[in-house]
């Protein structure tokens, strides 16, 4: 039987992953699997920056808008998934290209997920109450101070993620991100990852531009379709978020689009502190496919 390869892109949003995974995916005949947590979603095309149709013509995709926004995939719901729906593609296919930027989908994927306690659901319900009554800065700040580590690379305007966090704390006494560092699982599959990297300025000049083109797309007409849905945590993102302000009357058009930019900004630093803990990670210009083939092609065993 021949070894069965997952070839795993990962960067910070704007870099140029999808270009590059369904360049790479064609080369290796693989399909392509997406570990983008909001991309799942449908409805969300232009704020998640879902693969165009052409390019969903290239090449087969999965986990791309497959998911009814109201489902809430959560990370382990995805894992699940996504290795149910590897063992199937790799009964036709020697590759498969997985492809995104959030990182703890990615981990979960490739090496399992801690073993981390059970929602204590009247933990939950007062943190819920706390998040409603004293605002998502109260609970950041207590994240900072029980775990200065996790607070560096979460991302600080999601919820969802900060009670999580929180709720662990609390529960075990113990900081949430020493309790998700457990043994590596090992997977049925050869793994090689590769990571975009891109001087700052020239990423924070790709983010820019493609704020622009989200936004002359219809990003805020999206934004108002999904607006009865702004509690869902699959709109906890940016450009979602900053919109729902400006609805609100918080913030002026002006204000959204700055923030936006400024936020994307900000998670794609996230994203690279978090990517760059990963010491199997080779990392490339996205535009460096020769560089990237030679060194995959070396890793092959």
């Amino acid at each position: 039987m021949s070894i069965k390869r997952l070839l795993v892109i990962v960067g910070p949003t704007g870099s140029g992953k999808t270009d590059l995974s369904i360049r790479l995916a064609l080369h290796y005949g693989a399909p392509i699997l997406s570990t983008d947590s909001r991309q799942i979603y449908r409805g969300m095309p232009i704020g998640t920056a879902q693969p165009e149709n052409y390019q969903l013509q290239q090449v087969e995709h999965h986990f791309i808008a497959s998911h009814d926004i109201k489902e809430g995939l959560n990370c382990g719901e995805y894992t699940v998934q996504a290795l149910s729906r590897l063992e199937e593609l790799f009964t036709r296919h020697d590759w498969v290209v997985a492809v995104g930027g959030s990182g703890l989908y990615v981990q979960a994927l490739c090496e399992g997920m801690d073993d981390l306690p059970q929602a204590d659901p009247t933990l939950r319900a007062e943190l819920s109450r706390r998040l409603e009554n004293e605002g998502l800065d109260a609970l950041v700040a207590e994240l900072r101070d029980r775990d200065p580590i996790y607070y560096e690379t979460v991302d600080r305007k999601n919820p969802a993620r900060i009670v999580r966090a929180l709720e662990v704390c609390l529960q075990t006494g113990r900081p949430y991100s020493e309790q998700r560092t457990g043994q590596r699982l090992q997977r049925p599959f050869q793994i090689i990852k590769i990571g975009i990297d891109l001087p700052r300025e020239e990423l924070y000049a790709r983010i820019d531009q493609r704020v622009d083109r989200m936004l002359s797309e219809g990003l805020e007409a999206e934004a108002r379709a999904l607006y009865p849905y702004r509690g869902l945590n699959a709109l906890q993102t940016v450009g979602y978020r900053e919109f729902f302000d400006y609805f609100d009357g918080l913030i002026s058009y002006e204000k959204a689009v700055e923030l936006i930019k400024r936020n994307s900004r900000r998670y794609a630093k996230r994203q690279l502190t978090w990517f760059r803990r990963d010491a199997e990670i080779r990392w490339f210009r996205p535009t460096d496919d020769a560089a990237m083939i030679e060194y995959i092609d070396s890793r092959v065993r």
